[in-house]
């Protein structure tokens, strides 16, 4: 059940290409803040909505772009499934194309695989007002180097998301969190190591002195690794929430308005000596900065640590809130943009000023 505005959205953006119009491409709205400013004319998508096939025995589901996360979310909890790479719901209205647009993931991602792994197939409109198929709806019709997973991190810059077949996996048997309190980030060598031993981690981060770790699996698989690690066992329900709010940026660490800086760097950095207020995702992947300092320093500091720095909240829009690219890199992003979106309509200068 749904509604397809396919044609309607096509006819939109030939009216664009027409009159020569830029579009900003709206979902559910709640990422607005994410991203450098953009202009144009308001192209909302969020009535293309609906699951479109959804076959639980394959663990696939195919779903246009203006359907609410939660509602997908509800629909595959209904049959014990669900999305791996833990897409946040910044509310209610965050949509599946924005979701892809965005690229990010929770905190189950370096265990249960990023949001492009999971992405089969995808139909988009172009930037000639074309409707392009990509993928396909089944994990054995994808192979080699897959155009659809160019559309995931892209903030809307090369198309119009239509629909997107997704893989899914089982809901875990069983889920049992627990605390390590007083520790500091040394404490990560522990979560490498339980990665390197197989155990069932879903979720490993560094909340100021204390380290959360999440275990998922079969109830015998999760007994086994939880007498494994240790730890204070992290009460079900608290922990549920406390997870939840994580995912979704309600963690108390993301309340205040301070500029917000996301980081990734390799699992294995050392800490990076800024000052400001850290919070370390992904057993240390992934790592959250508020501070004053200039995006410069930042982001030489991060280089050096092997990684890159994003202004994810705050700050300069008009400036480089993404990663600046180096010249080879992007040549190859202004020569998808051009192949995609040759007169420069949609979303015009949300990644980088001239995408």
């Amino acid at each position: 059940m749904g509604f397809d505005r396919t044609t309607t959205l096509q006819q939109m953006v030939q009216q664009a290409v027409t009159d020569k119009q830029t579009l900003r491409i709206i979902g559910g709205g709640s990422k607005s803040f994410y991203g450098r400013a953009a202009d144009g004319q308001k192209l909302e998508v969020a009535e293309h909505r609906g699951v479109i096939r959804y076959e639980p025995t394959e663990l696939v589901v195919t779903v246009r772009s203006g359907t609410p996360v939660r509602e997908l979310e509800r629909i595959l909890a209904e049959h014990g499934q669900m999305l791996p790479f833990d897409p946040p719901c910044f509310s209610a209205s965050s949509t599946v194309g924005g979701m892809i647009a965005s690229g990010l993931a929770g905190p189950r991602r370096p265990w249960c695989g990023a949001l492009r792994d999971a992405v089969l197939g995808l139909r988009c409109i172009n930037g000639r007002a074309e409707v392009l198929q990509f993928g396909g709806e089944v994990v054995k019709n994808v192979a080699g180097f897959d155009v659809s997973r160019l559309m995931v991190g892209a903030m809307g810059t090369l198309g119009v998301i239509l629909d997107v077949s997704l893989k899914l996996i089982p809901r875990p048997e069983c889920e049992q969190s627990f605390v390590f309190d007083g520790v500091d980030a040394e404490a990560l060598a522990w979560v490498r190591e339980w990665t390197s031993q197989g155990l069932p981690l879903s979720g490993a981060v560094l909340d100021g002195r204390r380290l959360i770790v999440r275990l998922s699996g079969s109830d015998d698989g999760v007994r086994a690794a939880a007498q494994c690690i240790g730890g204070q066992r992290f009460a079900d329900r608290e922990a549920g929430r406390w997870w939840r709010n994580l995912r979704d940026y309600k963690h108390d660490f993301f309340a205040d308005q301070r500029s917000l800086w996301r980081l990734s760097v390799p699992v294995s950095a050392p800490p990076i000596n800024i000052l400001g207020d850290w919070l370390y995702d992904w057993g240390g992947a992934q790592r959250w900065l508020k501070t004053a300092l200039q995006s410069t320093i930042i982001r030489e500091m991060v280089v050096r640590a092997g990684g890159h720095a994003t202004m994810f909240r705050g700050g300069d829009r008009q400036g480089m809130v993404f990663h600046p690219l180096s010249p080879a890199v992007y040549t190859v992003h202004k020569s998808l943009k051009k192949a995609f979106d040759p007169h420069g309509l949609f979303n015009h200068g949300v990644l980088y000023p001239d995408i």
